[in-house]
């Protein structure tokens, strides 16, 4: 491949908005290892949180996902491939790159619960705050205070 040629398709595979309109791969190849990558997102993504027994899987996931974005990308780099395979590669990719947007949009399934937790601490926080500000701390009326 020329030199131009692998230089384009590098700027495809890193221009913002490249996962825009494009599919997520039924299947690929991961880690040596075939995935059925368009079940497996959607799956997780219909359940809108990820839950706590699949969070470790999903984790997983998105590690394997990530080394082969790497590697699929190293090899355009390295200029091993011709133009035909790394058109191939790019394509590739950007559904790895659409996948991993979806899986990385995923909340935890207790983040709700930390929020809320979060938020009565901060609370709590603040009221012993005020109580000792103003004087009505239990501390400060023995010393005689208000």
């Amino acid at each position: 491949m020329k030199e131009f040629e692998r230089k384009q398709l590098l700027e495809r595979v890193n221009r913002e908005g490249a996962t825009i309109g494009v599919d997520i791969p039924d299947r690929i190849d991961v880690q040596g290892e075939e995935v059925e990558l368009r079940d497996f997102v959607f799956e997780i993504k219909r359940r809108e949180r990820v839950p706590n027994g699949e969070k470790e899987r999903v984790d997983r996931a998105k590690k394997n996902l990530r080394r082969e974005r790497l590697q699929r990308l190293q090899r355009i780099e390295e200029n091993e491939v011709s133009y035909e395979e790394g058109q191939r590669l790019v394509e590739s990719i950007v559904g790895i790159d659409r996948a991993l947007n979806a899986l990385e949009q995923l909340r935890p399934a207790n983040l709700e619960q930390e929020a809320q937790l979060q938020e009565a601490q901060d609370q709590k926080r603040w009221m012993n705050f005020l109580k000792q500000a103003l004087g009505r701390d239990g501390g400060a009326s023995k010393r005689g205070g208000r």
